[in-house]
């Protein structure tokens, strides 16, 4: 027979083992590896129910590289290389440093155009309480940044799906503050930028922007996806960093897949491609 003390222990015992815990309360649990599926169907249910409460119906996604920043900031970054490489003019280092900042320079550019893209899809589409073609983008800085800034611009709602990285990466701040998540498996992010979209808008970029690009591209050529356009700013960059018509004539893709995706120059040009897209 237990004395109360012993009772009392034993209780405290019971009710402290992580056995007792409620379940969704249960960090460990949580985190192991066999409810792995339960997290990724957690990460899309959230995303999917905030974006139905918000009415965000359709979404157009930009993509394209974190370090083609706004025109004056870039500069700034190669007039700082430059001078480094003034201070130590044999340093092949920062030779590399100053071309590499030249090059991102010159594609400041698309940055501006990004953000001008943006706000034009935004001031014509999300008007009188409808949230159709709402920009959607990885929630980071560079061209992400330009496309939620421009949907900002308007006072535009727009939509940045984060993405925890080993190095720190924080969301750009013009996401609509409801809108922005963050998530932990890219393959529930990529469900979430290709669900809703009526159109993908790729600026250059790198790897991740070419994952992005050719993982839509594979669904649209096996019919696993919508139809949408597919748009590519810069023939130039992306002629020379992908050779398409290579892959075409080395019988390894179909001619008409050359036709998923166009390439477009300006925001004007690519708005109306998308609306004659969906138009027909």
């Amino acid at each position: 027979m237990l004395d109360e003390k012993q009772r009392r222990e034993l209780l405290g015992q019971l009710v402290h083992s992580p056995s007792y815990r409620v379940a969704y309360h249960d960090t460990e649990l949580m985190d192991s590896a066999e409810l792995r599926h339960v997290r990724m169907e957690l990460e899309f249910l959230k995303a999917d129910l905030i974006l139905r409460q918000q009415n965000v119906e359709s979404t157009i996604v930009v993509f394209g590289s974190t370090q083609v920043r706004e025109p004056a900031a870039a500069q700034k970054r190669a007039d700082q290389a430059r001078a480094r490489l003034n201070d130590t003019p044999d340093d092949p280092r920062r030779r590399r440093e100053l071309a590499r900042a030249e090059r991102i320079a010159a594609k400041s550019p698309y940055y501006d155009v990004a953000r001008e893209f943006a706000r034009l899809v935004s001031s014509q589409c999300q008007v009188e309480g409808r949230c159709d073609y709402v920009i959607t983008t990885g929630g980071g800085p560079g061209i992400m940044e330009a496309a939620n800034r421009g949907a900002y611009d308007v006072g535009a709602k727009s939509v940045g799906l984060n993405i925890r990285l080993p190095k720190e990466q924080e969301p750009n701040p013009y996401i609509t503050p409801e809108l922005c998540f963050q998530f932990h498996y890219f393959a529930v992010r990529k469900l979430h930028f290709l669900l809703r979209a009526k159109a993908l808008v790729i600026f250059p970029g790198g790897y991740g922007t070419v994952d992005e690009m050719f993982d839509a591209l594979t669904l649209r050529q096996t019919g696993r996806m919508q139809h949408i356009p597919i748009l590519l700013f810069g023939r130039k960059y992306w002629e020379r960093a992908i050779n398409f018509q290579f892959l075409a004539d080395e019988g390894t893709v179909d001619d008409r897949d050359l036709d998923l995706f166009h390439f477009v120059d300006t925001p004007d040009e690519a708005w109306r491609v998308i609306c004659d897209f969906h138009r027909r």
